[in-house]
Parts: structure tokens; C-alpha cells; sequence
């Protein structure tokens, strides 16, 4: 069976995937909701001229699961369910069912589509799906080597997916198969993004021996990854319990306490607090409202807490020359952090000015690792053929 390339960054905020010969792209934020097999929709009739991710409802079947053959709602579709649930802080999203379920539902999600009719085989409602996956843990996860059960979750295994009451897709099954998984430590990741482009070849030669830190904020955690001679350091890599959504939680609950506004989801602070026009505004019974006062004094206190990993780090590696910073996170905080760096220490800090290089920024370097591997999997397999006379 034909494989399809799948690279995944199974991000706290949101899916990232960049999927076959980059011919197309997921971004779903990560929220499941477990829900039942019918759900009322207004308008059944007109289900299919919906867009099916506005409207993914599943029910999925997989020996990787704790909780098997559930039924859920999965991002957007999610945020409007009471019992929605977001990754929490101190989980492992090696271990978390969460994690899977959202890496399925993307595949699923890419399997069924027209453009794939011809690449998968497909047989009455139901599709085979086989694909070829690079995706990333954090550091502190692979140092403690949960990469290989992960790993060993996917592969070797078929994984259900079927599409319930979903725009389009409704009543189709997709059996997922792996041809092979790649987990990647997400700080080794960030790394080849900056210096190397799709092929792998040197496209940042300023940076190439350099001594880099990146520090990588996500949502749970914030990976701290040491470059010495154009590899991460073990010894020094770190991963820390520190993300941004326990600050986006507390965001979210003060706005709810003082203005009496419900916001969905943590994303949905991340807009108000990133957006470009009326930033830090929400509007209150009509009236557009500052929330400024709400999301600087909870977010300084965030970044001042990067800012003391940052010191630390830079203490214990002296000779370093710069520090990225990456991340959804680092999104959020950049604003911070460079008015506290001003008044501090003035370390070489930099950010990625273009939003999306940032957020995309793990999913764009799986792809380039995992385009590698298959290549070089090409390479020896055609290299071991016999040769004809």
C-alpha cells in the first residue's frame, strides 16, 4: 500500500499538519469533548454544504487508547460542548489519550478527502489509510524516553476513525495504518528548522556553529534545547512544567469574575491577546472593554518566569551567543520578554516577527526530518535491489 507523508505537531493549542508533497495543511485546535452517537443539528438537510472542521464528530477505535471506541467532538465543534476538555499542566502528552485522539481525527480528516480518492484504496464508506508520520515529543518526555511507547502505540496497529454526524463525511470509516513513526525531541526540531531547509541543507550559515539556546514555550511546557557543534546537548537540554496555559486559564476565569464574559477556550484568550486590531479589548453587553489590566499583570509574571530560565540557562552556558526564542508561547510573551530583556541583563535575544514561521515552526521541521528519512529509506532499498542485466 502506498504511504502518505504526515508530519504532526500535536501542539496544547492546536494541531499543526502538514501533510503528502505539502499539498495541504490542518491547523485544529486541540479540544475533545466526549459526546453521543446522535447529535441535533439545525439544518440537517444542508449538513453537507458545511465545512467538515467546523463540524468534526467521531467515533474512534484504537488499542493506543485508554478509553476505547468513545465518541467526541473534536475542535471547534468542541468549544461549544460543557465538558470540553484542554490538556492540563503536568500532563505527558505521551500518555494522554487526548494526544492520539487528536493526531487520528487529522489523518482521518486528510484520508478522506476527494483529492485522496486516488491514493487511498477505498471500498464502499470505508478507506486504508497508511501514512508515514514524523511528529515530536517535548524534551523532558524524550529524555525520559516515552518516545518509544508512544511509538510503539502507533505502529503496528489499525486505527479506526468514523466520521459521525460530520459535514460531508458522514458515515465514512478510515482504517489508519503506520508505515513507519519518527518521534522527534521538539528542541532538536526547532533547531533544523532555523539552519536547514526542506532538503536538509545548510540555509543559515551565520548560525550553523554557532552556540544557539532555543527556548521553545508551549502551552504545558517549555523546552530549553543547548546547541553545541551543530548538535543539542543532552546534558544541558531541559524540559520544565512551565507553559502558557495555566496563565491563559487565569486570564480567562478574571475576565469571566469581573465582566461576567465566557470565553470558550484558551484560544480564544490567545485572539484577544494576539489580535491585530483592538488588542486586549472584549466586548461586555456591546460595549467594547479593556482587559488590559487583566492580561498584563498575569502575563508579566509568566514572562518573568521565562526570563529567570532564560538567565539561568545563559549562567550556565557562558559562551553562548543567542537565544531564540519559538513557540506559540513565545508569541504571546514576546512583548514581555523583550521590556524586561531591555531593562535586565540584555542578552541576544530574538523572536520570529512572522507569526505563522513560529506556530509552524515544529510542524515545518518534522516535515523536513521526516521527507529525510523516506528518502534515505528510498535510497537503500533501491541500493539493495539486484541489478538488471
Amino acid at each position: 500500500m502506498k504511504s502518505r507523508i504526515a508530519a504532526i505537531d500535536v501542539g496544547n493549542d492546536s494541531i499543526k499538519a502538514i501533510l503528502g508533497e505539502l499539498d495541504y495543511e490542518l491547523n485544529i485546535p486541540n479540544i475533545v469533548a466526549i459526546d453521543t452517537e446522535e447529535r441535533p443539528v439545525i439544518g440537517i438537510e444542508d449538513l453537507n454544504e458545511k465545512n467538515p472542521l467546523e463540524g468534526i464528530h467521531i467515533k474512534i477505535h484504537s488499542p493506543a487508547l485508554k478509553e476505547n471506541n468513545a465518541i467526541y467532538r473534536v475542535g471547534h465543534l468542541a468549544t461549544k460542548s460543557n465538558n470540553a476538555t484542554e490538556l492540563d499542566p503536568g500532563s505527558s502528552k505521551s500518555e494522554e489519550d487526548q494526544t492520539i485522539i487528536m493526531l487520528l481525527t487529522t489523518l482521518a480528516l486528510d484520508a478522506v478527502r476527494d483529492e485522496n480518492k486516488e491514493f487511498f484504496q477505498r471500498n464502499k464508506n470505508i478507506i486504508d489509510a497508511n501514512y508515514t508520520l514524523g511528529t515530536g515529543l517535548p524534551l523532558r518526555e524524550v529524555k525520559e524516553g516515552k518516545d518509544a511507547g508512544y511509538r510503539s502505540k502507533l505502529m503496528g496497529s489499525v486505527h479506526l476513525v468514523e466520521f459521525l454526524v460530520t459535514p460531508k463525511y458522514k458515515g465514512l470509516k478510515v482504517n489508519i495504518k503506520f508505515n513507519d513513526v519518527k518521534v522527534y525531541p521538539e528542541g532538536f526540531a526547532a533547531y533544523i528548522n532555523l539552519v536547514m531547509d526542506s532538503d536538509l541543507k545548510v540555509i543559515n550559515k551565520d548560525l550553523i556553529d554557532k552556540r544557539i539556546v532555543i527556548q521553545d514555550i508551549g502551552g504545558l511546557s517549555t523546552d530549553i534545547a543547548v546547541i553545541k557543534n551543530r548538535n543539542v546537548d543532552d546534558d544541558k537540554a531541559q524540559g520544565f512544567n512551565l507553559g502558557v496555559s495555566e496563565s491563559l486559564e487565569a486570564i480567562r476565569e478574571e475576565i469571566r469574575s469581573k465582566h461576567g464574559v465566557e470565553l470558550d477556550s484558551r484560544r480564544d484568550v490567545v485572539e484577544i491577546i494576539t489580535k491585530k486590531n483592538d488588542r486586549n479589548h472584549i466586548m461586555v453587553k456591546g460595549s467594547r472593554t479593556s482587559v488590559h489590566d487583566i492580561t498584563d499583570r498575569i502575563l508579566l509574571e509568566l514572562a518573568k518566569k521565562q526570563y529567570r530560565l532564560l538567565r539561568n540557562t545563559w549562567q550556565k552556558n557562558s559562551q553562548t551567543e543567542i537565544c531564540y526564542f519559538v513557540g506559540g508561547g513565545s508569541n504571546v510573551l514576546k512583548e514581555y520578554i523583550k521590556a524586561l530583556n531591555n531593562s535586565l541583563d540584555g542578552y541576544n535575544i530574538d523572536f520570529f516577527e512572522d507569526e505563522k514561521e513560529s506556530i509552524w515552526m515544529m510542524a515545518n521541521a518534522y516535515y523536513k526530518l521526516i521527507m529525510d528519512f523516506t528518502r534515505k529509506t528510498e535510497q537503500k532499498k533501491k541500493a539493495k535491489e539486484p541489478v538488471k542485466n
